[in-house]
């Protein structure tokens, strides 16, 4: 029997998430491993130790773990118990682009200087969040890359601004964005598709889409997709057909996300309409 329990939640080209259990049952340090990306580890579940060299550092639901592509480690867990982690792996552009060149090394290689951050309570709630719905199909990719950008932002800190103004360039480029989210509502988008059809970086797309429009780019399609809805929905029986024509993962997402936004359920604004079954 393997000693981890792994399960790949999330593969979108720009981010990979996996889910791993541990029995923890090795109290003394494993044999070294090797980390074949750069990832960070968010463990919510137990603790453990990780030794680099000489140093060493916890991992728990109060740190992030930051790991190295190419740096060897060892494992201890020196408390018994199982230990549950969320490992977000990100493309070496994006994760470049959004750390800060304080936890950089000075390689040439991408790469951190610390074994480990604090996280907050908000970082925390959005781990668990992430994982749940995750794990349940109810998030679409689109909305967990931007919920992920949030976390590792989070996690990570600010990186220096690019400038706080509105271009012209800056609007063209959330134009073209909106655009392609309309010429497709049931498309389940992922931040590299649309990054590659309108050029330019997935973070800086992000960035921009929320300071030129006020909302992240998967609430601008979400709200694309209701207001379609309210279109359609007086005069269409099949609720479950139209909740799957719109991109909506079931009826009871669709439900849920018309509710939360107008209200009232998609079969009471038909009886408002004037639409009875």
């Amino acid at each position: 029997m393997p000693d981890f329990e792994v399960t790949r939640l999330l593969d979108t080209g720009a981010v990979s998430v996996r889910h791993v259990l541990c029995p923890g049952t090795c109290r003394h340090r494993s044999a070294e491993e090797c980390a074949s990306a750069t990832h960070l580890v968010f463990a919510y579940r137990g603790s453990y130790l990780r030794h680099v060299g000489s140093d060493q550092a916890v991992a728990d639901a109060n740190r992030v773990l930051l790991y190295n592509a190419g740096e060897g480690y060892r494992i201890s867990h020196p408390v018994t118990g199982r230990d549950a982690s969320l490992v977000l792996a990100m493309s070496e552009p994006l994760l470049r682009e959004m750390t800060p060149q304080s936890l950089l090394n000075k390689r040439d290689a991408l790469g951190f200087r610390v074994q480990s951050l604090r996280i907050d309570p908000h970082a925390q709630a959005l781990v668990a969040l992430l994982r749940h719905r995750l794990q349940n199909g109810s998030i679409e990719p689109l909305e967990a890359e931007s919920h992920l950008l949030t976390l590792v932002a989070r996690c990570l800190g600010p990186r220096t601004s690019r400038g706080q103004g509105i271009t012209p360039a800056k609007r063209r480029l959330v134009d073209r964005s909106k655009l392609l989210l309309a010429s497709d509502l049931k498309r389940r988008w992922t931040l590299a598709e649309i990054a590659a059809e309108i050029g330019g970086s997935g973070v800086y797309l992000t960035q921009a889409f929320r300071q030129v429009e006020g909302v992240p780019l998967y609430r601008y399609q979400l709200q694309l997709r209701l207001a379609h809805a309210l279109d359609l929905v007086a005069g269409d029986n099949d609720m479950s057909a139209l909740a799957l024509d719109l991109g909506f993962s079931s009826h009871s997402h669709f439900s849920a996300a018309f509710r939360q936004a107008y209200r009232c359920s998609p079969s009471a604004f038909r009886r408002s309409a004037g639409w009875h079954r």
